[in-house]
């Protein structure tokens, strides 16, 4: 595979797996990550969490299991391949409201009453799989990490962003915010 730099290659997952559909949801992939991101800019969002918004489940389009794979007892662990990528070329402004986004739904249905209502039911099935609601320990821990405010938001942005009707900007649009907060050297540079 040719070199990329991390803007194009991001681009280039988007391009070749965009279009699956979003986990049993009514929206592909890329309406999921543009609606999301366009709720936190509607918002008044910061760069950063605009394009934390935007790649907060860049790590569906990362992996190769099947679009179905919560339906077989598999948590993809998308967050973990999502930071794992995004933490080399972004802040933990950006990759880390990723990393928690899952630990926020958990998280949120401990701690908000109401919110595991509000859930779809893929939502359900994949809380299932990454551990139910935080327990009391858990809850405290978490809201010990720096972003864990942060990740709260991108999570209801995410649990928003299921509309097959709601239009928002292409993908290009949002282009210029991510090389905006890219924030380290090799940033510049191409990637494998």
């Amino acid at each position: 595979m040719p070199r990329l730099h991390v803007i194009d290659k991001i681009q280039q997952v988007f391009e070749r797996k965009g279009s699956s559909l979003y986990g049993g949801e009514a929206v592909t992939q890329e309406q999921h990550a543009l609606q999301a991101a366009h709720l936190a800019e509607e918002s008044g969002a910061s760069s950063a969490l605009i394009a934390a918004a935007l790649l907060h489940d860049v790590g569906h389009l990362l992996h190769s299991l099947p679009d179905d794979a919560p339906d077989e007892g598999v948590d993809d662990v998308h967050e973990r391949l999502g930071y794992n990528f995004l933490h080399r070329w972004f802040g933990p402004e950006v990759s880390e409201p990723v990393r928690m986004h899952v630990e926020a739904k958990r998280y949120l249905c401990a701690m908000e009453p109401g919110y595991f209502e509000t859930l779809s039911p893929p939502s359900v099935q994949s809380l299932a799989l990454q551990g139910g609601p935080m327990s009391p320990s858990e809850v405290a821990e978490y809201e010990t990490e720096p972003f864990y405010k942060q990740s709260l938001v991108v999570r209801k942005w995410d649990d928003l962003a299921k509309d097959p009707e709601r239009q928002t900007p292409p993908l290009a649009h949002y282009l210029p915010i991510l090389r905006e907060v890219l924030t380290t050297p090799m940033a510049a540079e191409a990637i494998p």
